[in-house]
């Protein structure tokens, strides 16, 4: 009898177990990420001080990254970056997921014309390569953080816009806003009421998972020369100025500043592919 009702119970704690995991990771990728941009914007000044009797260190218990050819910790510099990359990735990410949101659901509820419109906007923008847009876009508004966030802001809704018009157009089917129509709610009021709260689980990851593609393209044109400006502490800035001394041996400046970028977009890929495991009933057992 022990060993049937263990049997039945199998599944339901593996299940409760996958769900903690699942949680600790988000909360994990979470804390991290918060710990990295705090610690950058406490030491942001420190940053960009210098100490020419210190100069082209490699990286040691004083220095864990070493030192450029100024004396500036990178270390520091690296972590000032991240910060700088972060809170602009955010602030864009944040309006093209809003931009995703108003345009997909109007191209759900809008109407066949509104639909055809929308839906070629989106095939127009996913046909053309973001760097492209990010660069002329950037560079029509005179580069620097106002530039680069609204590239990345413009140049990162269609993919969302186009799940959200998705979910919007299955939810138009469904029985219960089919029962609302003949009550005579209002169009606005079975969007606001009735299907926000269905795509709003969606959005929240298409949002998370927006973030690593938008401090990636920040720090992609910043290296090209289409971004921030060269005296802030950007990751871009700081991998092109490293490229001149990669041939002298000072391998640190490029490789640790890369590294710690990359380790940041899996923080929050992890994020953003925790929480829709949670939110996502088929996944969630996964």
């Amino acid at each position: 009898m022990s060993e049937i009702v263990s049997v039945l119970h199998a599944p339901r704690s593996r299940r409760l177990g996958n769900r903690r995991v699942t949680l600790m990771s988000f909360l994990l990728a979470v804390v991290l990420l918060a710990a990295v941009c705090i610690a950058g914007f406490v030491c942001f000044d420190a940053a960009t001080d210098t100490d020419f009797m210190q100069k082209n260190l490699a990286p040691c218990v004083e220095h864990p990254f070493g030192t450029d050819w100024m004396g500036r910790d990178m270390l520091l510099r690296t972590l000032s970056g991240l910060a700088t990359s972060v809170a602009i990735g955010l602030l864009a990410a944040g309006v093209s997921s809003l931009i995703a949101l108003m345009l997909g659901t109007a191209a759900a509820l809008g109407g066949k014309r509104v639909d055809a419109v929308i839906s070629w906007l989106i095939d127009l923008m996913m046909g053309v390569p973001h760097i492209i847009l990010l660069i002329l876009i950037s560079f029509a508004l005179g580069k620097g953080a106002l530039g680069v966030t609204v590239g990345v802001a413009l140049t990162h809704w269609p993919s969302l816009a186009r799940v959200i018009r998705a979910e919007v157009m299955q939810l138009k089917e469904s029985t219960f806003v089919a029962a609302a129509h003949r009550l005579g709610a209002s169009p606005l009021r079975i969007a606001v009421k009735h299907m926000l709260p269905y795509v709003l689980p969606q959005f929240v990851v298409g949002l998370i998972l927006l973030f690593p593609h938008a401090i990636l393209h920040e720090a992609a044109i910043t290296f090209l020369g289409f971004g921030l400006s060269p005296e802030q502490p950007a990751i871009g800035i700081i991998l092109s100025e490293s490229m001149s001394y990669l041939s002298a041996g000072y391998w640190w400046l490029a490789v640790l500043p890369g590294l710690a970028l990359i380790a940041v977009v899996m923080l929050f890929d992890l994020a953003g592919s925790s929480l829709r495991k949670m939110i996502d009933p088929h996944s969630s057992q996964e």
